[in-house]
């Protein structure tokens, strides 16, 4: 969620997304470590992983190609679903991982508080917004000997979730600030596995220049920070998997016409200390077509 010049306009699109953890000294690279893929890796179920030992080599990857969905059924109200394929990658002590599958399916409602985009010199918007996360991703997957893996390292997390979020954006002119804040309240699966609530916050700082009547193109500072306390067991915290960080970094979306074009990279600035690899870096791509919508199912 955040830029768009398609303000209330329904769309469809791909997103693809890159996290890597790998924050150990010594990592080859910390945001593409030696022997990782920045695309799917192909499957590679070898032993059973679980913990680090702060190996220089080790690192984590968690790899999604999202096919999202936007439909407007009146100028205030938009429904959501996001698609994702998942694709993660461990490794441990020499050892290699990879699993690939449908994830969870996300569909979520946002209404537009404040629409106030056609004043000047300021303008303003402000959605608040609810929805689910489903267990429609498999979460049972085993090695060959018949282990299952993690649970992180599955597509799926087999529980049902649920968040609120807020997305605020104002500009002057030129100049603007998104701001989108959620809070996540996460369930349990049959094995009693679970993740602790979380909170993400993404603050973007944007330019808006037109190039010409068809082109144009917003270059971004970016922020992100998110804090969990991580693997959750019969209820109790683990301790493992906490997050506690901030990351930053810069983006550009590139508008042609009903088209956008999305790129961005952020780099860890800050985090907690952790025995698991350290957040280092997010990438992401992506296209979305926008509809030219003129009528909605409900009216003003």
């Amino acid at each position: 969620m955040g830029l768009t010049p398609y303000d209330n306009q329904s769309s469809f699109g791909i997103l693809y997304r890159y996290r890597s953890f790998s924050g150990y000294h010594g990592q080859s690279h910390q945001t593409f470590p030696k022997g990782s893929n920045f695309f799917f890796p192909k499957d590679d179920k070898m032993a059973p992983l679980s913990g680090h030992n702060n190996n220089p080599t080790d690192y984590e990857l968690y790899r999604t190609m999202e096919i999202r969905g936007r439909y407007f059924i009146h100028k205030r109200i938009e429904l959501n679903a996001i698609l994702p394929y998942n694709s993660n990658s461990e490794r441990y002590n020499g050892n290699t991982s990879s699993i690939s599958g449908m994830g969870d399916i996300n569909v979520y409602a946002g209404y537009h508080l404040i629409r106030k985009l056609d004043q000047s010199p300021i303008n303003q918007r402000l959605i608040v917004g609810a929805g689910l996360k489903l267990p429609s991703g498999k979460n049972d997957i085993k090695t060959r000997g018949g282990i299952r893996y993690s649970a992180l390292m599955q597509p799926g997390t087999g529980s049902t979730d649920g968040f609120v979020y807020a997305n605020y954006l104002i500009g002057y002119k030129k100049l603007g600030m998104s701001i989108n804040t959620s809070y996540k309240i996460n369930g349990e699966n049959k094995e009693l596995e679970g993740i602790a609530n979380s909170s993400t916050t993404f603050l973007n700082f944007f330019y808006t220049q037109r190039l010409s009547k068809d082109w144009q193109v917003m270059p971004s500072l970016q922020f992100f920070y998110e804090n969990s306390a991580g693997e959750t067991y019969k209820g109790e915290k683990t301790g493992d998997h906490e997050m506690n960080n901030l990351m930053g970094g810069v983006g550009a979306d590139l508008y042609y016409k009903n088209i956008a074009l999305n790129i961005g990279m952020q780099r860890n600035l800050w985090q907690a200390k952790t025995d698991h690899p350290q957040s280092a870096a997010k990438i992401y791509l992506g296209i979305t077509y926008n509809i030219n919508q003129l009528y909605y199912l409900i009216k003003s």
